[in-house]
């Protein structure tokens, strides 16, 4: 830690009241402590413990790891008893709120004991795979296009009744009516929110490039500039956090679930944007001599991130909903193939001669993915291509009925199979990650088996 950075920091939080210390959990969620500002210098030194059943929850909240038997560890990390980790604030990873003038959110590294980093943490495992693509000469480059939606709650759900595990969904309605993809009176319609949105992205140093009306009701896109995978992922979860509090504050529900069970929402997708820079000349490694025509790290690129789509499916669309999007004719990809400036491909190659921003859009995740391990998984792919010499196969302009491609998986069970089976992920993760990570949604996609549906009830409740 620089000096100079903590000091600036210090100088910074002495106009504040509290600061909210937190990492990013495994499903991309913000935990963490609230200090009051005066003991900040002495987090730098100490840092602040937290326990480690924080990092070993599911979806739901609930503890899946067996922390009251003796030996459980995971990475050589002992867990047994919820035995406590430590929280150390990145100086480079402070910002102050917009919304909340007396406090400051700054990120935190996950440490051991022995102040060694959890290796298992979602940004360890990013980190793992930057250092590994800057030994292979390169240094990757992400876009953020967000989808959400945002609606008015109409009861909050805080009955007693309702304070289960997990709690009750609020109720909601609509902010504005219909589809209306681009319309600008729906935008106008929504310009107050959405203005005071871009305004708390912009304090936070976020680097908003447009906002956009998306497909269905109530559903908005935010773009941001490029930037380094760290950079990004931060922006990703805090942009996350701040749009669900801000919505809070008003009356307002934000959701980034991939598909909500209400009637005509449309799907959240996560479109990642990816170049590849030479280290040093900082050259786009993208960007073709003509037209029609892929650079060898384009054509490798792209070939790995296909041939690995399916079992790092974990980690761009990590929930029992997200599988949910995958429907043909959507916008979003049911078929693991590229195609030129193609919307309903996987991968949208959009590389023109002289374009310094030539890029491959990956438009298979959804909102509710954990970043650091979305941009650790597509960074492994694409370095695995380069790495074979592959080349990537001819693109397609029929995605959605090419009969030669393979389909993406149709459910987050089989996912979980082909992340867990997987010798790609063993060896780029490590495998106590990928058994860590596989445990985390098993438990979650069993509880989603055990539980009795609408459907099953309507079925077969009158019949038999």
């Amino acid at each position: 830690m620089q000096s100079r950075d903590r000091e600036t920091v210090l100088a910074k939080s002495s106009a504040l009241e509290t600061i909210r210390l937190c990492f990013v959990d495994q499903h991309g969620i913000l935990r963490g402590k609230t200090i009051v500002a005066e003991m900040l210098d002495s987090v730098f030194d100490k840092g602040i413990g937290v326990p480690s059943t924080l990092l070993l929850k599911d979806t739901s909240h609930r503890t899946v790891f067996p922390i009251w038997q003796e030996g459980t560890e995971i990475c050589d990390l002992p867990l047994s008893g919820a035995s406590d980790v430590v929280l150390r604030p990145d100086p480079g990873l402070f910002f102050p709120l917009p919304w909340a003038p007396h406090s400051a959110i700054m990120l935190c590294d996950v440490l051991d004991r022995n102040c060694a980093p959890v290796a298992f943490s979602a940004s360890a495992v990013l980190d793992r795979a930057v250092e590994a693509l800057a030994e292979a000469g390169y240094e990757a480059i992400f876009g953020l296009e967000v989808e959400f939606q945002v609606f008015r709650r109409t009861d909050p759900a805080l009955e007693h009744s309702q304070a289960t595990i997990p709690p009750s969904p609020p109720q909601t309605e609509n902010l504005t009516q219909g589809h209306q993809f681009l319309t600008e009176t729906r935008y106008g319609e929504a310009e107050a929110l959405l203005d005071h949105l871009r305004r708390m992205a912009e304090g936070m140093g976020f680097e908003p490039r447009t906002v956009e009306i998306e497909m269905g009701p109530s559903q908005f896109e935010f773009t941001f500039a490029p930037g380094d995978p760290k950079t990004q992922a931060a922006r990703f979860v805090l942009f996350r956090t701040m749009v669900k509090e801000v919505c809070q504050s008003r009356g307002l529900h934000a959701s980034f679930m991939a598909k909500p069970r209400l009637p005509n929402a449309a799907a959240n997708g996560w479109h990642m944007h990816q170049s590849l820079l030479h280290l040093g000349s900082g050259e786009n490694a993208f960007t073709p001599a003509a037209t029609d025509a892929l650079t060898p790290e384009a054509s490798g690129w792209i070939a790995g991130l296909l041939d690995h789509a399916t079992e790092l499916c974990l980690l761009t669309n990590p929930t029992v909903n997200s599988y949910k999007r995958f429907s043909p004719f959507q916008l979003a990809p049911n078929r693991i193939l590229w195609g030129n400036d193609n919307r309903g491909a996987m991968l949208r190659g959009l590389m023109m001669p002289g374009d310094p921003a030539a890029r491959i859009e990956n438009r298979v995740a959804d909102s509710s993915a954990n970043p650091y391990f979305a941009f650790a998984g597509q960074i492994h792919s694409g370095r695995a291509g380069l790495a074979a010499g592959q080349s990537a196969p001819p693109p397609s302009e029929t995605p959605y009925t090419a009969a030669d491609a393979q389909k993406l998986p149709t459910n987050l069970g089989d996912a979980i199979t082909l992340f867990e089976t997987s010798p790609f992920v063993e060896a780029c993760l490590g495998a106590d990650v990928q058994s860590y990570l596989t445990k985390l949604k098993r438990a979650e996609w069993e509880r989603y088996l055990m539980n009795l549906s609408e459907w099953e009830h309507q079925e077969y409740f009158g019949l038999f």
